[in-house]
This record gives structure tokens, C-alpha cells and sequence, in this order.
């Protein structure tokens, strides 16, 4: 298909191709395309100026190309004629360093240097809310306990079904969707993967969600936390790090503490070591602190992690080991940039591998009610300016992202925070017009 996108685009009935690309901050661009063009564009790719989206770039750089890649084509189950294809940046024939897919990439293939993958499946979660993102879209989700409320998934039955018949006709291999924790709020789930490969997935799957939604007169969202008091929108990130061909999962070990391997220990002895620096892209938005650092919600818990600790199968810690050969990482939420968090998990084990890196003493309490007895464990960033700050000091970390791409994310956020921090809030008048 590598040549040949218009032959597959003739079979399929496909009259346009999104070429698209994900910027720094998350958000998706595309061209749209007609099929009598694209074999040119595959070749060299569609024309952006990339000042223009969250890059790092000035107005009188080149062109930057969107170079469409065969692999990742997926065609609109909802509109069958348009194809949407991710694609990787390109400046005067060289790869965009900082281009959040190229970063991935080429992480992908740091690993394979240590002969290993890393495959991995996400649970995103959003709400369902208002076309004005108001508010629940569904009036009767009031529950004080909603989570997996029967009544309230099927209230919303046709939005979730269309997007999950979609995914089994795409062959994701979906596999289960539920009321979440929050009124209003879902998680849909499919097959883990590649790690490109769900990275991929996961930003069509954002797309997809926001367009059906739009189609039924809602509004999706995947902001961290959209309303105060309701449990915030995680995207749990299942790892696992199998060898180069994918036959043999190097995390398990039967005879090792919780069935994963001295490896996969190291692996996640680098994402305990990193995971203050971890927030600032698992952790990508101002808001994003107001999840991780909720007070308790109406649920009576958050969901979310505020402490760098692991454990087993118990979900109030940052990381949990839930079976032999893999853990969970709670930490990323839904603003998380699906390249740049599949990245950052990847630079962070390669990096505990190399090392040996230690991810210390399990904790098997309720963090929630007993955290406070556990010492020594650091407390991750209380806001995105902490959060940059720790990033900004690891070293290591931000080399193994890229220094070209370390240096325009950290720009860009820093930009965005001191936006933030010169915002005149009603907070500020109500507490301090009579001071």
C-alpha cells in the first residue's frame, strides 16, 4: 500500500484522506485530501506551516510535510468515503525532532537496541456533556455512587455502542465499556498493542469519540476535571515489554515477587525514579492538578494518584501490578498526549533497564486512608509549573525524549502557565476585593 493509497483508497470507495499529525499540546491537525492526490502526498507529504499549530517553529520556517504513514490508514466507519491517516513531520527532508510521533518512534527504536517492544493498552476515560460543556448531558446521572450504573450506560446506549461497533469493525478487538466513577463521565476499552500502534488508535479513538458525540448532539470531553467534586478523567496505561518478536513477555517471571521479572522491575524502577518529571506530559494541562491533587470527591475517592508508590493489585496507588507480566501506571489523565505519554513511559523504563534501577519497597495499604503513614515517598508536582520545573531538572529524562523536543515543550508550557498565572479570576475578587 507503501505506493499505492489511491488503489486502496478505489477498493475501499474512499474519496478523501485526513492527513493528519498531533501537535505538542495534543491537538490534531489534518489536511484533507483528495484520493487523485495522495500518492504524491505519500511520497512527499502535505504542506503545513508549522508556526501556525503548538510547535516550537517560527513563521519563516519552510513547509513542514505531513508524510502519510500506510500503516496507521484507517477508514471513517461513520463516513466511509474519508480515510484519516497519521502521519510523520518533515522539514527539508529530515525528521521534526520535536513532532510528538517522531519522538515516539524513535524511542521505539531505543528499545529495540535492548532487544526489546513495549506494548500497551489505554483506558480512556471522558464525559459526555452539554454542546455548550455546561454540564452532564444526561439530566437523571445524579447518583452519589455512579460508577457502572446500569441505567445511566444505557441512557447513553447510542453513542457508546456506535463507537464500539466501530472499533470491533476495525478489528480493536473492544472488549468492554462502563459507567464511570463521575455522572457523566464513561471509559471505553480495546486490545493493547504496539505501543505506535496504540498510540495511533487512542488519537483516532479521541477523534472518533468527539465526532459521534457531535453527531448525537453531545459534546465528549477528556479534560482531566471538567467539574469540582466529580472523580477526574484518568488514561490508565497498561504495560507491558515483550522481546523483538513479540513472542516472549520479558516483564514475566513466575518465580519473581508479583510475577514480573528482574527486568520489568528495572523497568518500572525507572518510572518510579521519573515520576515527578512523568507529570508534566502525563500531566500536560493546568487542570490536570486538579485531578491528581482532588480533594475527596462525592464518590469518596478520586481515582487518582497524589504519591509515587506501587503496589499490587490495589488501585489507590500510583502504579499497580494487577497480574503476572504487566503493570498499570494511573498517573496520565485524559489531556495526555497520546505520543508524548506513550514516549515518556518508554524513555523512563529504557532508562531504569539500563541503570537497574530500583523501584524500592512495594506498599499493599489504602493509600487514600493510610498514605500519610508511608514516608520517604515523594509527592508528585502540585501544579503544571512544579511539574515543568521537575522535568526541566532530569536530566536524563529530557535527553532520552530529545533536547530539540524537550526544549520547545518546555517553552511552549511555560508559555501557557504564565498565561494561566496573569488570568484574573472571580476566585480573586471574592477573596480579596475587601482585603
Amino acid at each position: 500500500m507503501a505506493n499505492n493509497l489511491a488503489g486502496w483508497a478505489k477498493e475501499k470507495g474512499v474519496k478523501y484522506f485526513m492527513v493528519s499529525y498531533t501537535d505538542l499540546f495534543g491537538a490534531q491537525r489534518a489536511k484533507l485530501v483528495p484520493t487523485q492526490a495522495i500518492n504524491d502526498m505519500a511520497i512527499d507529504g502535505a504542506g503545513f506551516a508549522g508556526f501556525a499549530t503548538w510547535l516550537d517553529l517560527t513563521p519563516a520556517h519552510p513547509d513542514m510535510m505531513a508524510v502519510p504513514d500506510p500503516e496507521a490508514v484507517i477508514q471513517l466507519p461513520w463516513k466511509k468515503e474519508v480515510a484519516w491517516v497519521a502521519s510523520n513531520c518533515v522539514m527539508d527532508g529530515e525528521p521534526v525532532a520535536q513532532a510528538p510521533r517522531n519522538v515516539l518512534r524513535r524511542l521505539v527504536d531505543e528499545a529495540a537496541k535492548e532487544g526489546l517492544r513495549m506494548k500497551t493498552g489505554v483506558e480512556p476515560e471522558f464525559f459526555l456533556l452539554t454542546p455548550q460543556g455546561d454540564r452532564v448531558a444526561d439530566v437523571f446521572d445524579t447518583a452519589e455512587k455512579p460508577c457502572y450504573d446500569q441505567q445511566a450506560v444505557m441512557r447513553q446506549y447510542d453513542v457508546i455502542a456506535e463507537v464500539c461497533d466501530y472499533m470491533l469493525e476495525l478489528g480493536w478487538e473492544a472488549y468492554q465499556n462502563d459507567h464511570e466513577d463521575a455522572t457523566g463521565q464513561f471509559e471505553m476499552n480495546w486490545k493493547y498493542d504496539d505501543v505506535l500502534k496504540t498510540a495511533d488508535k487512542h488519537s483516532f479513538f479521541k477523534f472518533m469519540m468527539k465526532s459521534v458525540a457531535e453527531k448525537h448532539g453531545l459534546r465528549a470531553t477528556f479534560m482531566p476535571k471538567p467539574f469540582r467534586g466529580l472523580t477526574g478523567s484518568g488514561c490508565h496505561a497498561h504495560i507491558s515489554v515483550w522481546n523483538l518478536d513479540g513472542t516472549k513477555n520479558a516483564f514475566a517471571d513466575p518465580s519473581r515477587e508479583l510475577g514480573l521479572s528482574d527486568q520489568g522491575r528495572t523497568f518500572l524502577g525507572g518510572i518510579m525514579k521519573h515520576a515527578s518529571a512523568l507529570a508534566a506530559i502525563c500531566n500536560p494541562t493546568v487542570n490536570s492538578y486538579k485531578r491528581i491533587n482532588a480533594p475527596r470527591t462525592t464518590s469518596g475517592a478520586t481515582w487518582a494518584p497524589n504519591t509515587v508508590t506501587w503496589t499490587g493489585n490495589n488501585r489507590t496507588h500510583m502504579v499497580r501490578v494487577p497480574g503476572p507480566g504487566r503493570f498499570e501506571l494511573r498517573l496520565p489523565d485524559g489531556a495526555a498526549n497520546p505520543y508524548l505519554m506513550q514516549a515518556v513511559i518508554l524513555a523512563a523504563g529504557i532508562d531504569g533497564i539500563r541503570t537497574g534501577a530500583d523501584p524500592g519497597p512495594r506498599h499493599d495499604i489504602d493509600m487514600y486512608q493510610m498514605g500519610h503513614t508511608v514516608k520517604n515517598a515523594p509527592k508528585l508536582p502540585l501544579n503544571m509549573l512544579d511539574a515543568l520545573r521537575e522535568y526541566d531538572s532530569d536530566t536524563t529524562l529530557k535527553a532520552m525524549m530529545g533536547d530539540e523536543f524537550s526544549a520547545a515543550y518546555l517553552k511552549l508550557k511555560h508559555q501557557e502557565w504564565n498565561s494561566y498565572a496573569s488570568h484574573f479570576s472571580r476566585w480573586e475578587t471574592e477573596n480579596t476585593l475587601d482585603i
